[in-house]
């Protein structure tokens, strides 16, 4: 089976709720969210997660990189997307299909990367903590 890597920047809630489903699917949008967008590459990831989710304070402040893979075959179903310079790739994923998107996800969604921001206090969860601890610079 071929797999390709994808990348999500999300912030310390979204790291949450990944978590309680035991680090194998992503959450449901929002109701305002219609579309679900992992990224092409770790650099884009990356950019997003210390420009922008270290900004927001839904997200506490933090950006967390997360990486997974998923079958080529459920990749392929979507439109990749330029939203910019060279390396803003993304795959739009309609949030009604996020079900079926999670179950062709292959093994875990891991935590490569954090990003802290200025205003930055303390983590809400035990969990965060560690991942802080365990990926900080």
């Amino acid at each position: 089976m071929k797999t390709v890597t994808l990348y999500r920047p999300v912030g310390e809630k979204e790291l949450i709720l990944i978590a309680e489903g035991n680090f194998k699917t992503f959450p449901p949008r929002l109701e305002w969210q219609p579309i679900f967008y992992p990224v092409l590459n770790e650099e884009y990831a990356t950019e997003i997660a210390s420009k922008w989710n270290t900004g927001d304070e839904f997200g506490n402040y933090l950006g967390f990189v997360t990486q997974f893979d998923i079958k080529e075959e459920e990749f392929l179903k979507y439109e990749v997307e330029n939203v910019g310079g060279k390396i803003h790739n993304e795959l739009w994923v309609p949030a009604v299909e996020l079900v079926t998107f999670n179950d062709s996800i292959v093994g875990d969604i891991r935590i490569i990367k954090v990003c802290i921001g200025d205003q930055f206090e303390k983590a809400s969860h035990a969990l965060v903590q560690l991942q802080i601890d365990r990926l900080k610079d």
